[in-house]
C-alpha cells in the first residue's frame, strides 16, 4: 500500500486486569496513550486524498474522547476482558473502520486502518485490520 495518512490524539483511561501474568497491574491503574490511526489505500481518490486529516482527526478524538477519564473496567462493552493496549488498539481500530465505511472520512479508496498506543517512548502495541 504505497499511500498512508496518520493523524495522532491521547487517552487517559484507568483499568485492572485480571491475571497472575500482570502482577501489581491487576490493581487499578492509570494508561495515558499516545494513539496513532494510519489509513493505508493503493491508490488516492479523485481529491487526490487517502481521507480528509481534519475529519479522520475529529473521528479518532471523538472516539479516544470517549475512552478518556473513563474507568474501562465499569463500561460494559469490555465486560470480562482485559482492555490491555492491543484490545484497546483493535477497538479503535474497528470504530474508526465503522467511520470509513459510513463515509464519514471523505476519501473512498481506504484499504487498511493501523492503531498504535504508545504507552510510553520505550513500548506501544498496534493492531492493523483490511477493509
Amino acid at each position: 500500500m504505497p499511500y498512508t495518512v496518520t493523524v495522532r490524539d491521547h487517552m487517559m483511561v484507568a483499568h485492572s486486569f485480571t491475571g497472575e501474568a500482570f502482577g501489581p497491574a491487576q490493581r487499578l491503574h492509570g494508561a495515558t496513550f499516545v494513539v496513532d490511526a494510519t489509513f493505508g489505500a493503493d491508490e488516492l481518490d479523485a481529491d487526490g486524498v487517502v481521507v480528509d486529516i481534519g475529519r479522520a482527526a475529529a473521528a479518532l478524538a471523538e472516539i479516544t474522547g470517549a475512552l478518556t477519564y473513563r474507568n474501562l473496567d465499569e463500561l460494559p462493552e469490555f465486560a470480562g476482558r482485559n482492555t490491555t493496549t492491543e484490545v484497546l488498539c483493535r477497538t479503535i481500530a474497528d470504530r474508526l473502520a465503522d467511520r470509513v465505511a459510513a463515509g464519514d472520512l471523505g476519501g473512498g479508496a481506504v484499504d487498511s486502518i493501523a492503531v498504535t498506543l504508545h504507552e510510553s517512548h520505550i513500548a506501544w502495541a498496534s493492531y492493523t485490520r483490511s477493509l
